[in-house]
């Protein structure tokens, strides 16, 4: 009987490794999809800055905020596995900022959207500023991947 309780407690404990696996795989993946689009973005600035009327203006200022979501979510991935598995608060945060602003940009004809749209940033930007006078120190706990303590 404890041998099989030792086998299915070795089994358990290889769950979240493999899901872990399939996380950071999965986000590597969605990494290379995010670069192919942060490339399209450029090309789509060169084609817009070639252009001459107003509206590749505001084409420009949209492609622009896209440009920096896809980058910001890249650098969210890259921080993922910098941090040892963790994604910062801070960096959902400045998506969420660079989103509320594309939509202002794009959505102004409506001036209540657009004053809900700026409460949002402004909820977003204090989350931020407690974000910031708050510890940075996590708790610590065991890493998947080895068996030392994560400082």
């Amino acid at each position: 009987m404890k041998k099989v309780l030792e086998d299915s407690n070795s089994y358990f404990k290889r769950v979240p490794q493999l899901l872990q696996i399939i996380l950071n795989c999965s986000l590597i993946i969605l990494a290379t999809i995010l670069s192919i689009l942060l490339i399209k973005e450029l090309w789509q600035f060169i084609i817009i800055l070639w252009q001459d009327n107003a509206k590749s203006s505001a084409d420009f200022l949209q492609n622009i905020l896209v440009f920096f979501i896809y980058f910001e979510f890249i650098t969210m991935i890259v921080k993922y596995f910098k941090e040892d598995y963790h994604f910062p608060l801070r960096y959902f945060i400045y998506i969420g900022i660079t989103a509320m602003l594309r939509l202002i940009i794009i959505e102004h004809h409506n001036p209540w959207a657009t004053l809900a749209y700026a409460l949002v940033i402004l909820a977003l930007i204090i989350g931020y500023f407690i974000i910031n006078i708050t510890p940075l120190e996590r708790p610590k706990r065991d890493s998947i991947f080895t068996n030392r303590k994560i400082k």
